[in-house]
């Protein structure tokens, strides 16, 4: 967790949700965002003094890597080392941003095969993923997704999920400093509860595959719809 997930707002969208100043042409509607794919992201800007929605290489690269490549293996960063971990700890501290999302996938292994699953508000609004960004010698603007320890029925999917942020902790999050502990704490298990787990296709899994139809539910096997 997270490698796959979907983000089809615009970037006016997103800016009259997060009140934030366009900066960047968002990128297309995808329900297949994989790594290294360039992502929506809303951070806190000197220049224009104000949020701002960008756009991202997913899969942040530390300015020590040698090329963007680095970046494929650190699309997310874990909570629990995010503030001490050399690759991140930069970034937590001074560029913090939030990562808006649809839903997010993840896979059950159910015998030989696999089942997909999508994580995603029964509402239809926007999710904020916690995140943070660098800018890689001055070429390319990079992010990573934190993730946690998973909660309530969404363990049955996966031992970890993204760290969601309510509306009410964006502001503290964008604007650096502040208590880890109070910053990394994960969403309620009562605010999960407003989360549907759903059954899809596994056409997800090719990265080539895109469109709302990757959302569509479909009937999960029996033995995995009695975990939800």
């Amino acid at each position: 967790m997270c490698g796959r997930y979907a983000t089809t707002k615009s970037e006016a969208d997103l800016g009259e949700l997060f009140d934030a100043v366009a900066v960047a042409e968002a990128p297309a509607a995808s329900w297949n965002v994989a790594p290294t794919d360039p992502v929506p992201l809303i951070r806190m800007s000197q220049r224009h003094e104000a949020r701002v929605v960008d756009t991202a290489r997913w899969g942040l690269v530390p300015p020590w890597a040698a090329d963007l490549r680095a970046g494929a293996r650190m699309i997310n960063a874990r909570s629990e080392t995010v503030a001490t971990s050399p690759a991140f700890a930069a970034s937590f501290a001074r560029r913090r941003c939030l990562v808006p999302a649809d839903g997010w996938y993840e896979w059950v292994r159910t015998g030989k095969q696999r089942q997909a699953y999508y994580m995603t508000p029964l509402d239809s609004s926007v999710l904020a993923f916690a995140g943070i960004w660098t800018m890689w010698r001055g070429e390319a603007l990079t992010c990573s997704v934190l993730t946690t320890a998973a909660l309530g029925g969404l363990k049955a999917v996966h031992d970890r999920m993204p760290l969601i942020l309510p509306r009410e902790r964006w502001e503290p999050w964008l604007a650096g400093g502040g208590d880890a502990g109070d910053l990394l704490r994960p969403l309620s298990e009562a605010a999960l509860e407003a989360i549907e787990v759903r059954a899809v296709r596994p056409d997800v899994g090719n990265v080539r595959n895109n469109g709302p139809q990757l959302t569509t539910p479909e009937e999960a096997p029996e033995r995995e719809a009695t975990l939800f």
